[in-house]
Parts: C-alpha cells; sequence; structure tokens
C-alpha cells in the first residue's frame, strides 16, 4: 500500500513539474478600431526562449469571451496534464475574444458583419500578431483550429475559406448554420446579426456549393465534429458529415452521451488536443 502511495505522489509530482501557464494579452486593432483581449496558453519551458511551437486556436461561444476555456474549460490544466504524459505536443494556445456576457446588446460572431470585420482581424492582425510574439511555427502543418458552439462553427468555416492554413479542425456542438427565421428577429436584437452572419456563412452550404478545386484543397485539412447525443445541434453536425461524405471529404464524427453545456466540453477537450497534435508535421 505504501509503495502504491508512493508512486501516486511521484507521478503527481511529475506532472506538476510541467507547469504551463495562461497569460492575457490584448491585440491592437485597427480593422475593428478597438483592442481585442486574449488567453494564451504557454507551455512549461516557454520562458526559456528560443524553441518554436505549434499553435492551437481555440474558440469560445456565444455569449461567452475569452476566458471561457481557462476558467470554465480548465483549458491550461488539461493541456499541462496531457503534455507531462506525452499524449501531446508541446504547443501554445490562443483563446481570442469574439463576444460579450449579452448577446442581444453586444455583437458576438467570428464572421464579417456591417462596422465589425472580425474574420479580417482575425487573419490579417490577430494571428501575424500572437504567432510572431509567442514564437510559433505559423505553418500549415503546424497550425490548428478548433472551438465550442459558435466558435466550433466559427472553427469549420475558417478552415473552409483559408484550407490551406490549417491542418486540422476539431469543432465541438458547432453551430454550423442557422435555419430559422432570421429575417423575423427584432432588428435591435444585435442576436438578429450574429444569426444572419452564420446563416450566410453556412459551413453546410460552403460544401454544397464547393468547386471541385475547393474540395481538393478542403481533403487537405483533417475534421472531426463531436457532438452530445442530447444536443440540439447535433442535427446539423450529422448534415455535415454526409455531405462531405459525399464530397470525397474525410471527416469523423464523434457523437457520445452529453449536452450543450460546460460538462461536456472539457470532458471532450483532451480529445481534441490529441488528434490536432497527431495531425502536426513531426
Amino acid at each position: 500500500m505504501k509503495r502504491i502511495s508512493l508512486f501516486i505522489a511521484c507521478l503527481a509530482l511529475s506532472f506538476s513539474a510541467f507547469a504551463g501557464r495562461v497569460v492575457t494579452d490584448t491585440i491592437p486593432s485597427k480593422i475593428l478600431g478597438t483592442d481585442v483581449l486574449c488567453n494564451v496558453y504557454l507551455p512549461d519551458g516557454w520562458d526559456d526562449g528560443g524553441k518554436q511551437y505549434p499553435v492551437v486556436y481555440l474558440l469560445h461561444g456565444l455569449s461567452d469571451t475569452y476566458d471561457g476555456w481557462a476558467s470554465h474549460g480548465r483549458a491550461g490544466a488539461i493541456a499541462d496534464r496531457l503534455i507531462a504524459s506525452g499524449q501531446i505536443a508541446e504547443m501554445v494556445i490562443i483563446m481570442p475574444n469574439a463576444g460579450h456576457p449579452n448577446p442581444r446588446k453586444v455583437l458576438n460572431g467570428y464572421f464579417n458583419t456591417p462596422g465589425r470585420n472580425y474574420e479580417d482581424f482575425f487573419f490579417q492582425e490577430l494571428m501575424p500578431t500572437v504567432e510572431t510574439k509567442y514564437r510559433c511555427i505559423g505553418d500549415k502543418g503546424h497550425r490548428a483550429i478548433m472551438g465550442l458552439s459558435m466558435g466550433g462553427g466559427g472553427s469549420t468555416v475558417y478552415c473552409q475559406h483559408h484550407p490551406g492554413m490549417f491542418s486540422s479542425c476539431y469543432a465541438m456542438s458547432p453551430w454550423l448554420d442557422e435555419k430559422g427565421e432570421v429575417g423575423g428577429l427584432d432588428p435591435d436584437d444585435q442576436m438578429a446579426v450574429v444569426c444572419r452572419s452564420v446563416h450566410e456563412n453556412s459551413a453546410l452550404d460552403f460544401v454544397d456549393n464547393a468547386d471541385e478545386s475547393t474540395v481538393a484543397q478542403l481533403r487537405t485539412v483533417r475534421w472531426t465534429f463531436d457532438i452530445g447525443d442530447d444536443d440540439w445541434l447535433l442535427p446539423l453536425s450529422t448534415e455535415m458529415h454526409f455531405k462531405m461524405n459525399r464530397r470525397g471529404i474525410r471527416n469523423e464524427l464523434r457523437v457520445r452521451d452529453g449536452d450543450h453545456n460546460w460538462e461536456y466540453w472539457p470532458m471532450i477537450l483532451p480529445d481534441a488536443l490529441t488528434f490536432v497534435s497527431v495531425g502536426f508535421v513531426k
């Protein structure tokens, strides 16, 4: 019994020796006309300098902020554990802000909307800034993207729009389209703008409308859609899976016990990080 206890204690100490940290940064944006907050996970040893790292963009959902994954999703602790065990590569994780707790009053979203070109900001300002500052390798073979709900849809569409920039996409409970009566929403409600942008950037329609050249590029990305069996967005992920299959775009659909909540997303984050880590060029 003493040997078992000693082993567990030693194991815990070995994991704690690999302690990364989450820092909060501010990214100035001329495109948005404001500063954008983001959390950045830095693996143990980053401060020693010199080494470059693969990078993962981890996107939050509607009515959440850049701090959601670090606070509710325990992203830093989960990454520490997986790196310490050798399950994933050492990596930098970028968690940018794209929302606000009150989505009816303050515009959320990852797409370009009137007066707020967030997708332009993401690719033209955010990525070059953080990848230089945090010593990211910064190529397709060492860059991946993932997210939950609105961020899962954003991750998917970003890979569709820029397949040459990401090796893998892991979409968790993704909001892939808005099939409701978008036109019937109160125009003063910022949710109307978000819903309309999701519909106009439908990941489902993108697959249907892609020409063969685009489909060939989509095949260079590793895709997984992961969603709970009680999630109301499940039909969209199922439809997406079969649409991609019909176009010959290899993808995985994982449906497991769970709902659209913070009980589900931290549970599947280890699988998501492992999936994208395996896809990095060694």
